[in-house]
């Protein structure tokens, strides 16, 4: 599971939110990680709710008023419910003066309290992004990740089946690496997944023979692509020669993979010597773009081949 601390998120966004850590250093430990299902947990960033408290708890300008606006013993009751509900932090906006109670009162119960030069839906929206890719689920496949025709392909295949071959012929006909190896997936939405390469291998492609190549510096800035969305699986299988069963060889060896339970098409292709598996690449590409457009082109031919059939006299 995903967990990011205070101190981590503070660091990651303080100079894009230009943020001041003034109270409460002391508990830079405390934890976002994803909350379990349920329709009142907590969200992860919102503005002050002393009733379903977030864990990122934005007091802007109208939440000031309102606890300027209680008598002393109400706001004394007010500002320890909102630390004893234990935020990960609490962020005023727009640089306003932070009062006196809420400042001790994070001190001394090792609350983060932050002060942020932005206006509080600045806050909220990149917040709500930033979080929601930080803790998404993620997981690491054996591949290769690349921009084929627009959209993101992961060939896969057993080692030794000519991945980083392929994934550098289609990088010479203009097409992009994202990861080789191992990219990173991350469920960002209920169906979209989205993949990057780790920092560290970031821009290299291992091809056998050859060594570690710098796709960057041989092919140029244009040769590679940061994330992109999974949207085909393209696996190498070595070729048997057993006979294909008819209707495969009709509608090819199409079927899908689950990825974070997420059915994703995955197309098997026969790996032989002497098959031009870029160019059968492309193709596999371009068939399921037409798919998608609701073009099967199988579909098609089995329909010109039954009406042909019922228009022959019997």
């Amino acid at each position: 599971m995903n967990r990011l601390s205070a101190r981590e998120l503070f660091e990651n966004i303080r100079e894009r939110l230009a943020l001041r850590w003034v109270a409460g250093q002391s508990g830079g430990e405390r934890v976002l990680q994803p909350g379990s299902p349920g329709p009142r947990r907590p969200s992860e960033v919102g503005y002050l709710n002393i009733i379903y408290p977030n864990k990122l708890q934005i007091i802007g300008g109208e939440e000031l008023n309102y606890l300027d606006g209680l008598d002393s013993r109400q706001r004394w009751e007010t500002v320890q419910k909102i630390v004893a509900q234990q935020p990960v932090a609490l962020i005023i906006t727009k640089d306003q003066a932070v009062p006196a109670d809420l400042r001790e009162a994070a001190e001394e119960t090792h609350t983060p309290l932050w002060v942020s030069a932005r206006r509080g839906h600045d806050l909220l929206t990149f917040l709500q992004y930033k979080l929601a890719r930080a803790l998404a689920p993620q997981v690491t496949l054996h591949g290769v990740f690349m921009e084929v025709h627009s959209i993101g392909v992961l060939i896969t295949g057993t080692p030794g089946s000519g991945k980083s071959e392929l994934a550098l012929d289609l990088i010479s006909r203009g097409h992009r690496l994202v990861a080789d190896d191992a990219p990173e997936f991350t469920l960002i939405a209920p169906d979209v997944i989205d993949g990057a390469c780790p920092e560290i291998l970031r821009d290299l492609l291992e091809v056998r023979g050859l060594g570690v190549l710098n796709v960057r510096e041989m092919f140029g800035h244009t040769a590679v692509k940061r994330t992109k969305y999974l949207r085909l699986i393209v696996h190498l299988r070595p070729d048997d020669d057993e006979p294909e069963d008819a209707m495969v060889r009709l509608t090819g060896d199409v079927g899908s993979r689950e990825v974070f339970d997420v059915k994703v098409p995955q197309i098997t292709i026969p790996v032989a010597p002497g098959r031009n598996l870029a160019v059968l690449v492309e193709a596999a590409v371009r068939s399921h773009m037409l798919k998608s457009q609701g073009i099967d082109q199988a579909r098609i031919f089995m329909d010109r081949q039954a009406a042909r059939l019922q228009s022959q006299p019997g």
